[in-house]
């Protein structure tokens, strides 16, 4: 049940990158969990793109486009392998959706929040990361089914 969220300055991002840089990252974050590729998994990767208007940022130097994307995961489901993976696709997400080259990276950042078991509730009920693996394993076999 990851959550994905893309802070951008208003008009950062291509007519493209921003149509299609939603469903990018969520399957982006849905591969480094190690997630089924169903319809239900697909469902529960919520993504965010937040827009901020002209002038919101800038740093100590300039006000050149800067991009932040923060993912909530449950703890305990991305290694330290898989959080290394992530961080590099997303930001490789990011720069193809602005229309910037590889060598732009540090203007994206990407953090990684894990949310402590037990404090994750859907549906009207606490979730715990058990559960989900054990959805996810149903899925994987209904998916090999």
């Amino acid at each position: 049940m990851p959550m994905i969220r893309l802070t951008v300055p208003a008009g950062a991002l291509t007519e493209e990158g921003r149509a299609t840089v939603q469903p990018d990252l969520a399957s982006v974050l849905l591969r480094w969990e190690g997630a089924p590729d169903t319809a239900f998994f697909r469902a529960q990767a919520w993504s965010y793109l937040v827009e901020l208007p002209e002038g919101a940022q800038t740093t100590a130097e300039d006000a050149v486009p800067r991009f932040l994307v923060e993912v909530t995961v449950p703890e305990g489901a991305l290694s330290e392998r898989r959080k290394a993976g992530l961080v590099e696709d997303a930001t490789k997400t990011v720069l193809s959706a602005a229309g910037l080259a590889p060598d732009e990276a540090l203007r994206v950042r990407v953090l990684v929040h894990e949310q402590p078991d037990g404090t994750w509730g859907a549906g009207g009920s606490v979730i715990r990361y058990a559960d989900l693996v054990a959805l996810a394993q149903q899925g994987r076999e209904q998916a090999d089914a």
